[in-house]
């Protein structure tokens, strides 16, 4: 079975593509360049898709023993990733890019090309697990857990996907790259945004989007508190950076409740005044079976990328996905991903997923 090797140049898709080898599959390295400029992307320990992680992933290639290749898809990643990213937040949502280049970078473009080329499968070194059974389920290690930015993927990519690392935890992979002699075992993981460089997401989004004045109003009254350079500058559930010219009456801390691009208005209020009841979705995926079910599905639901899961009712109805929670949840962010879990002792199933498009407030 031939299979290509996405190796990013960090210490998991080492040990992953050196797993598929072990497992006696045909495996092919290949790197994305996925930056118009890798100058501008992140370097050393905090990086992602640099010229750094290039040369990485072809060193362990060579310590495997496979070809290796480096694809250039930066075109196609500012475009579905970038500028995705760029579009959400003046739409006054805040996207996962991470999940977002998952779908369509690692498992549309680069597997619609590998199957294009003659391979079976994509091989990466994602913290998940796919069974026997093809379902994808959390990695042992819920630290490391990616489960969730996974589980945008279709059946058919899921089906056409391997996932060598989900038994085991980060720990044991790192024991592992160093008893293979491989240079990367050490590397520190890669955080935040890739295309971010300096960290400094606000001052990233002012320079594509510009300065957009507006004001921000209290929730309650209605009444005008300050003003505000961009709403992109904000997500739900923020509470620094808010600058107001006076406190609220009662000296509570006020947070960022929702923001309106329309009128460019950012209301604020009291953290009781976050939770949430009900989550509504688009674009809805349903992983865990050929066909979404027919009615609602008692299960389990995260809201965001380290979130905790929340008992909930999940039902799929006229292109969307409903989630009832069983209890409120705060700082629910329209752009996120709501991801529906059934609990299993084998380790937790993706049912499916959605792009969270409005929550409505508890008691609602």
């Amino acid at each position: 079975m031939k299979v290509l090797a996405a190796m990013s140049g960090g210490v998991d898709s080492a040990v992953a593509a050196a797993r598929a080898v072990d497992a006696g599959y045909e495996v092919t390295g290949v790197h994305l360049a996925l930056s118009r400029n890798p100058q501008t992307y992140r370097s050393g320990a905090r990086g992602c898709c640099t010229i750094e992680d290039a040369r990485d992933a072809r060193r362990a290639a060579d310590v495997i023993g496979i070809p290796f290749y480096v694809w250039d898809l930066a075109e196609r990643f500012h475009t579905e990733v970038v500028d995705d990213f760029v579009a959400e937040y003046a739409a006054g949502r805040t996207p996962n890019p991470c999940l977002r280049c998952n779908e369509k970078i690692k498992f549309a473009a680069v597997l619609d090309k590998a199957v294009a080329l003659g391979f079976d499968a994509v091989v990466t070194g994602h913290h998940a697990r796919l069974g026997a059974d093809r379902r994808l389920r959390r990695s042992v290690d819920p630290a490391k857990d990616q489960s969730y930015v996974l589980a945008v993927l279709s059946r058919r990519q899921l089906d056409r996907a391997i996932f060598p690392l989900g038994g085991s935890t980060k720990a044991h992979v790192r024991a592992e790259a160093a008893d293979r002699g491989l240079a990367v075992a050490d590397k520190p993981d890669s955080h935040d945004i890739c295309f971010v460089a300096d960290g400094d997401t606000p001052g990233f989004l002012a320079g594509r989007l510009g300065a957009e004045p507006g004001p921000i109003v209290d929730a309650d009254s209605g009444e005008v508190l300050g003003a505000h350079a961009g709403a992109y500058r904000f997500t739900v559930g923020q509470r620094r950076g808010l600058r107001l010219d006076r406190p609220a009456p009662d000296g509570r801390r006020r947070y960022v409740l929702s923001i309106t691009p329309v009128s460019n208005t950012v209301t604020v209020g009291p953290a009781e005044a976050l939770a949430v009841s009900t989550v509504s979705g688009e674009r809805p995926v349903w992983t865990d079976s050929a066909r979404p079910p027919a009615g609602p599905v008692e299960c389990e639901v995260q809201l965001r990328a380290h979130g905790d899961p929340v008992p909930a009712v999940v039902s799929l109805s006229g292109g969307g996905l409903t989630a009832r929670l069983r209890r409120p949840v705060r700082g629910v962010a329209p752009g996120q991903a709501v991801v529906a879990y059934r609990p299993d002792p084998g380790g937790d199933i993706v049912l499916g997923s959605a792009t969270i498009s409005a929550a409505k407030p508890a008691g609602w």
